[in-house]
């Protein structure tokens, strides 16, 4: 592990792109190795053993290309795998759960705190468990919305079908008077905007994308490990569907992805 060591970012297929374009935003000397799991996507609605086993997988993955640290970008990993993969991969490993619960807290003046994610995360109580963690005092509401993912997959992020199902999961939410949103879900900065309207400008919405990118800077500088190059290298690996993940990453991404190599995991 050195500055040239690139950091690993991997999730269950494209959401985790958002975090990867808030890191390189923040860090662009960096390299950088994503990793989408796109053979076995959603995470979601799988079983805790059988992501951490895809998890546990895509890290030594990683690993064996010489990363310096590893983020989880799933939220859904995050939940079910974080500790097993701290206790069994050799290199830092950070997940977006502990990222955006920081913030959260640090963020909300009425101690009043709303998740949203798929029905993984949500059921996990992850989220919970960490705010509670960092200040018991903060009272969480948490709502599932499993239509977000393939609303933004269509990429219908500000049609008006896309925002009555926003009022729709978020009505409950807003009545218990929250003033901060978790987008708990990789794939909802996408639909940031529209959320933002239909809530109001009066309840900050938290992107752990952004989150984890101030973490990875921060534990970069005091490893002293920050890459010193111009311009970081990013190399795109999937488990299956390499043209699909190029058409529909650069819309994740924001920029255009090409040369997606699929490769084969180790059992």
């Amino acid at each position: 592990m050195n500055r040239k060591s690139a950091i690993g970012i991997f999730d269950s297929g494209l959401g985790g792109l958002t975090v990867m374009s808030a890191v390189t935003k923040l860090l662009p000397k960096e390299n950088i190795i994503y990793f989408g799991d796109t053979a076995h996507v959603p995470y979601g609605s799988k079983s805790n053993k059988v992501v951490t086993g895809f998890a546990l997988a895509i890290s030594k993955f990683l690993v064996k290309h010489d990363v310096k640290l590893i983020i989880v970008a799933c939220n859904t990993a995050s939940a079910f795998s974080l500790a097993d993969l701290k206790k069994k991969i050799k290199v830092p490993v950070i997940g977006v759960i502990t990222a955006g619960s920081a913030m959260a807290v640090k963020n909300t003046k009425n101690k009043r705190v709303a998740v949203i994610g798929t029905e993984g995360t949500i059921k996990s109580g992850a989220y919970l468990k960490e705010i509670k963690k960092q200040n018991k005092s903060v009272k969480v509401f948490s709502q599932a919305c499993p239509l977000f993912v393939p609303l933004v997959e269509e990429g219908w992020f500000d049609a008006k079908i896309t925002k009555d199902i926003i009022k729709e999961y978020l009505t409950e939410i807003l009545k218990k008077k929250t003033d901060t949103i978790i987008l708990g879900c990789t794939h909802y900065p996408l639909l940031k905007k529209s959320i933002q309207k239909v809530i109001g400008g009066n309840v900050e919405i938290i992107d752990s994308a952004i989150a984890i990118a101030n973490e990875v800077k921060n534990l970069l500088h005091d490893k002293n490990i920050e890459n010193d190059a111009k311009q970081g290298r990013h190399v795109f690996y999937v488990s299956d569907c390499p043209e699909k993940f190029e058409k529909l990453g650069s819309i994740f991404f924001g920029k255009k992805i090409k040369n997606v190599k699929k490769v084969e995991l180790e059992k």
